[in-house]
């Protein structure tokens, strides 16, 4: 029995290890987390200094830009109700890898309550720190026109 335990010791273990090593893997465990509102678990995917920046267009039709910290999307995430249901529909995985650089960038769809509620385009910028992929930036678009 202890080898058992051991041995799925192990494995968890490299399978925790392996997905971190790979930039694809780490966004879809990121948008998994983000699904489950588990901020720590999201925590964990991500650098201390992580921004993230947002571009949409405002009633008037201009560009806007807003900024948050890491902190304060985790606890937006953390303060959906739970009755609430948001689903962030990925339709695509671009992904440009180098040495310790990656980008992924996942159009999507996203879905509140099961209506539609905006589409766009998120972009990762991933470093590789300690052998492991860590989100260092994050951006996205956001729209309600062209979800098509």
């Amino acid at each position: 029995m202890k080898n058992l335990m051991f041995l799925a010791f192990i494995f968890i273990c490299f399978s925790s290890q392996a997905q971190s090593n790979n930039p694809k893997q780490l966004v879809i465990d990121f948008f998994e987390a983000f699904h489950e509102q588990d901020t720590v678990k999201l925590k964990t995917f991500t650098t201390e200094s992580l921004e993230l920046k947002s571009i949409s267009n405002n009633a008037e039709g201009k560009t806007t830009i807003s900024t948050s910290t890491f902190s304060e999307f985790v606890k937006s995430i953390a303060s959906i109700p739970k009755n609430v249901k948001f689903e962030e529909e990925i339709h695509e995985y671009r992904i440009e890898e180098n040495g310790l650089l990656a980008t992924v960038a996942t159009p999507y769809t996203f879905y509140y309550n099961g209506e539609k509620s905006h589409c766009g385009t998120n972009v990762f910028n991933l470093v590789k720190m300690d052998g492991n992929w860590k989100i260092l930036f994050l951006m996205d678009s956001r729209s309600k026109k062209n979800c098509d």
